[in-house]
């Protein structure tokens, strides 16, 4: 009995079904799994984005996961729904943007490129909140933990990939950085920062404790 490939109608069909049904969002690799072999993943999400664009529903990539979201133009309606969100203080949001653009990166750097001491509990709240994880430790003397952010920390601020975070032209624009800095400046780029020169964590490491009372103070 000869088989027919399901067209691509039905592919795009079979795709929108499993990104509604699944717990969180998909990569095309988990997607292409659940398809008939030969079957154009990316062609069917290609086909969805163009047919969710502008409507209350929209299809959006996130941490390089494919997932429905509601259009940002309509966030508001869902305000009364929400739990409100923590807020991080500026000591906290300081070193979330260094460990975004530094990582894997360790506490003494953070403190290097602040320039004051980071106060107990700032790297404990992030990691609670899951915005940052362990990457591993440095292969140098004393063998420090490096940090780094997370695929949460990705969709808390609509990211789809670290090389989507903001640049020297875009900050300069909004007035995040000071107009007089050499032409040549350049932001860090994390997207090229692996874990060749880290070990991994080991089972028994211990973590930071966790601190609740840093959500709103400042270090000075």
């Amino acid at each position: 009995m000869i088989k027919f490939a399901p067209d691509e109608a039905e592919i795009e069909r079979r795709v929108e079904a499993l990104l509604f049904a699944a717990a969180g969002p998909l990569t095309l690799t988990e997607i292409a799994r659940r398809l008939p072999e030969g079957a154009d993943a990316g062609q069917a999400i290609a086909g969805l984005r163009a047919r969710y664009a502008g409507r209350g529903v929209e299809l959006i990539c996130v941490a390089d996961r494919w997932a429905f979201r509601t259009a940002q133009d309509l966030s508001f309606m869902m305000t009364e729904q929400r739990d409100e969100p923590r807020k991080l203080s500026k000591a906290a949001l300081e070193t979330l943007a260094i460990i975004a653009y530094h990582q894997p990166t360790t506490r003494a750097e953070i403190e290097s490129v602040r320039g004051v001491s980071l106060s107990k509990g700032t790297l404990d709240l992030l990691l609670e909140m899951g915005m940052v994880r362990l990457r591993g430790r440095r292969r140098t003397p004393g063998r420090p933990v490096t940090y780094g952010t997370t695929e949460h920390f990705l969709e808390h601020f609509g990211l789809a990939h670290l090389a989507d975070l903001p640049g020297a032209a875009d900050m300069r624009a909004a007035g995040l950085l000071d107009l007089s800095l050499p032409a040549d400046f350049m932001t860090p780029d994390p997207a090229r920062a692996g874990d060749e020169d880290l070990d991994p964590i080991e089972d028994g490491d211990e973590a930071p404790e966790f601190a609740q009372d840093f959500v709103t103070e400042d270090e000075g």
